[in-house]
């Protein structure tokens, strides 16, 4: 029998509370919402409402005073709780902003 709960991410997760702002493309619905955690390939979005599976995003989160932007898909729901993104376009410079992100913040899981 197949091992249901093993670890398919490909990148160490952070749990770090950011803002962010989730635009559905291209219907330009914006969503407020927080992160729960986060990696350098997605993350996963608090949010009651969440956007339809497999939904093209746009993506901004904040700390302190800089952003993070990338775009992204919706990749799993969890229906009142939330929603798992995956990004598919990403800059380097934003990646390095994750990174040093990450090196504030305690421990990855």
């Amino acid at each position: 029998m197949p091992d249901v709960t093993a670890e398919r991410r490909s990148a160490l997760r952070h749990a770090m509370i950011l803002a962010a702002e989730v635009i559905e493309l291209p219907r330009g619905t914006k969503l407020n919402a927080r992160t729960a955690d986060i990696s350098r390939t997605g993350c996963y979005i608090d949010t009651l409402n969440p956007i339809p599976q497999g939904s093209d995003v746009r993506v901004r989160f904040t700390h302190g005073e800089e952003t993070f932007v990338a775009s992204a898909r919706v990749i799993y729901l969890s229906y009142g709780l939330g929603m798992g993104l995956a990004y598919t376009k990403v800059e380097e410079e934003q990646l390095a902003r994750l990174d040093r992100w990450f090196a504030d913040t305690g421990p990855e899981f």
